[in-house]
């Protein structure tokens, strides 16, 4: 007989926001448990007064618990991963993505906003990318990865990565090594082999086993498309370029120049790689600098479209003043500099920066460098990076466009 998951109570009132279907619980919100789950476990929760309200994976942190289900009657077993990847891969078919020649690389899975909370799944070509973000996600990679398998049917999926090394609660202690869960060849291990995959048939390398993140950078794929439109005649500036997404798209939307500044000479030669590919034929330069030293001084009226997309300054809520500082100092330096009649693309990934906050930042710096701005467009993460409507902290990615007079 299948022993009960463990009973966690919830404190008077606490019930409330999964009444709203948000998917995480706090530590504080418990009043106490029957016996103590080790992180990881699946657990149910009651209301103070005695009702089933949800089940999902414990955890050790400030989120207690990520909801999985908040139907007494469904069980978390392998259908259950089945079921709610086939949900997930439906989506992607309506938006397009699982057939399209140009594309072959998206998100298939964005944690709460496809109900799976703390996991993360990218497509490249026919390798599927795993990311778990918490320890019950790792402890279900191999049924994951088996669910994939049975989704995508064995002439579209050829591997299943574990990347989830970087991404784990760090006192978890499971000290997780990177690595392939299935492959259709000789899953001995091998050299790094960068896949071609292609974006709006844009070439791009992605480099699962050594890149950032699963290899690339899916979620500003509708901004690049944005800067390509806008690109023609203009000189471009690519800051924090990482591997040159944006430069791509800049060049061959007919860019005068292109210029892509990283602090990293690793992320500059995967740049380097990807402009390559597409055989530019107007002048394009790779810089190993800092960015924000470089927008200091470069020269006044050098670009006249300027992308800065950082990497997360705010990565939680005690981060967020000197965040809001950093974004306001960044776009000040930049605006000081720019011609009038030019584009600014500026961004924020920081999921404790709220779109308020992180407008009023780039307009104090507007104000600062005592120049004009217009809004042209307020951008977001793709479709396929779709946010649960009970969970608005799922919407991180920010951006703006600014007309600069």
């Amino acid at each position: 007989m299948t022993q009960p998951l463990p009973r966690l109570t919830l404190r008077p009132g606490k019930e409330q926001s999964l009444q709203r279907r948000h998917p995480w619980v706090f530590s504080g919100a418990i009043s106490r448990a029957d016996r103590q789950p080790q992180e990881g476990d699946l657990v149910d929760l009651y209301t103070s007064t005695g009702d089933f309200i949800a089940r999902g994976h414990c955890g050790i942190g400030s989120i207690a618990v990520r909801i999985l289900t908040f139907d007494p009657a469904e069980t978390i077993d392998p259908d259950f991963w089945h079921r709610r990847l086939q949900a997930a891969y439906r989506l992607r078919q309506t938006l397009r993505l699982t057939d399209t020649p140009s594309t072959t690389c998206y998100r298939l899975v964005h944690g709460e906003g496809d109900n799976l909370p703390g996991l993360v799944i990218d497509i490249y070509g026919t390798t599927a990318v795993i990311q778990a973000h918490s320890v019950g996600m790792y402890l279900v990679r191999h049924q994951l990865a088996h669910a994939l398998r049975t989704v995508y049917g064995p002439e579209r999926l050829h591997a299943v990565y574990d990347k989830s090394s970087g991404t784990l609660p760090p006192k978890s202690g499971l000290d997780p090594v990177d690595s392939y869960l299935w492959r259709t060849d000789d899953p001995t291990p091998h050299p790094l082999d960068p896949r071609l995959v292609l974006e709006n048939s844009h070439p791009f390398r992605a480099d699962w086993e050594g890149g950032q993140k699963t290899g690339f950078f899916l979620d500003q794929r509708d901004n690049r498309a944005l800067v390509g439109h806008y690109a023609r005649g203009r000189r471009v500036l690519n800051t924090f370029c990482y591997t040159g997404g944006f430069s791509v798209y800049a060049l061959r939307g007919g860019a005068l120049s292109v210029d892509s500044v990283d602090s990293s000479e690793k992320a500059i030669r995967l740049c380097t790689e990807n402009i390559a590919l597409s055989t530019p034929t107007v002048p394009h330069r790779e810089l190993v600098a800092d960015a924000l030293a470089y927008v200091r001084q470069m020269p006044p009226d050098a670009y006249d479209l300027v992308i800065l997309d950082p990497p997360a300054f705010a990565k939680h809520q005690k981060a967020l003043p000197n965040a809001l500082q950093g974004y306001k100092r960044l776009n000040a330096a930049a605006l000081e500099k720019m011609p009038a009649g030019s584009l600014l693309f500026t961004f924020s990934c920081s999921q404790a920066v709220s779109r308020e906050q992180f407008r009023l930042a780039v307009f104090s710096a507007a104000a600062q460098a005592g120049r004009r701005v217009r809004i042209l467009h307020q951008l977001t993460q793709p479709a396929d990076h779709p946010v649960n409507i009970y969970h608005p902290e799922g919407e991180y990615l920010k951006g703006l466009v600014l007309y600069v007079e």
